[in-house]
């Protein structure tokens, strides 16, 4: 099993609908949530687990940037 996605972002407010970078893949996604990365410095989606980290902040080390 691989490990869930990373996305640096620059800021603290995101959207996840699991299918960003799948062409015509919102079916094949979940709902859009908006989720706000607190004090730790990230937040992970509750449906795919794909964790958001705020870049500069407290969490940013070797996430991938996007």
């Amino acid at each position: 099993m691989s490990a869930p996605e990373t996305i640096r972002t620059a800021t603290p407010r995101v959207a996840c609908d699991g299918a960003t970078d799948i062409p015509g893949g919102a079916a094949l996604g979940h709902p859009r949530v908006f989720l706000e990365i607190d004090e730790k410095g990230y937040v992970d989606c509750g449906y795919c687990d794909r964790r958001f980290v705020l870049a500069g902040g407290p969490a940013d080390g070797d996430a991938k940037p996007h």
